[in-house]
């Protein structure tokens, strides 16, 4: 069973991947002739501006959005296992974002940031909002307030999936002791969460540093080029503005950044876990 699906994986993923490494150490332009360069590609990208303010503001989307989608997952989360009506209708709920596509959501939610929220607004006399947000210097809350809404499904689901794991014979016997409310929290419920914390914050991160599908579909970069992210400079740059070795290098050190990240979170969040236990 297993077979199979590892040639596809080898065909489609791994070839391509190992490709993309080789031309990065070339000038190709995705057609034409080529020649080695060496490490021109790399050493040439710490000097270019639009890389730079790429991952500048690729960094400040993910952190951002890693918090928000985390805090609000968890308490959610909370909520939805406490003893309410409607619970499971509710669950579903908060789900349903998340079997739509990215792309329709970044669509549907670029129609509504265009015309019904303008059209609030004005009528409102709201000033703030009389305008599309996506025009603006603001352009990137709108598109994390959109990817946050919609990861807030999986990421509930996964603290969800830990709370339910948690002996009720802890929080009884927490309760006879006279642990309520915040403490509760602090020091029974998220040190018992630290294993699904750390998953939810590691795929996470590592999910919005590669951010391509809701920026496409929202803004496309703009305006200007103040919301593109680096994996949107790839394709741009690669498939459409002749640059094609030299975002394959671009694509290897993205790859590199988001495994150290992953790494690095994994350590010390692990490392956290151990001190919680």
């Amino acid at each position: 069973m297993v077979v199979p699906v590892a040639i596809l994986f080898f065909i489609f993923h791994t070839i391509p991947f190992l490709q993309g490494i080789f031309y990065s150490f070339t000038n190709w332009r995705g057609y034409g002739d080529w020649e080695f360069v060496g490490l021109k590609n790399y050493l040439h990208m710490f000097q270019d501006a639009d890389i730079l303010n790429s991952y500048l503001f690729t960094f400040k989307f993910a952190i951002i959005s890693t918090i928000l989608v985390n805090v609000i997952g968890l308490f959610l989360a909370i909520g939805l296992n406490a003893k309410i009506k409607f619970q499971r209708f509710l669950k579903a709920v908060y789900f349903l974002p998340y079997m739509l596509g990215t792309l329709i959501i970044g669509f549907i939610f670029n129609f509504i940031f265009a015309h019904l929220v303008p059209e609030f607004g004005i009528g409102a006399g709201i000033e703030a909002l009389s305008v599309n947000i996506l025009g603006t210097e603001y352009a990137w809350l709108g598109i994390v307030i959109v990817t946050v809404w919609q990861s807030l499904a999986f990421t509930t689901l996964i603290y969800l999936s830990g709370l339910q794991t948690v002996d009720q014979d802890i929080y009884e016997a927490a309760d006879l002791d006279g642990a309520s409310g915040f403490t509760l929290f602090r020091k029974i419920t998220f040190p018992l969460l630290a294993p699904f914390f750390t998953i939810n914050m590691v795929l996470s991160a590592k999910g919005f540093l590669m951010a391509f599908d809701q920026i496409v579909a929202m803004t496309n970069g703009g305006p200007g080029t103040s919301t593109t992210s680096i994996s949107l400079l790839i394709y741009k740059k690669g498939f459409t503005g002749g640059q094609f070795a030299y975002q394959s290098a671009n694509s290897v050190v993205l790859f590199l950044v988001v495994v150290i990240i992953s790494i690095v979170q994994l350590r010390i969040l692990e490392k956290r876990e151990a001190n919680m236990g």
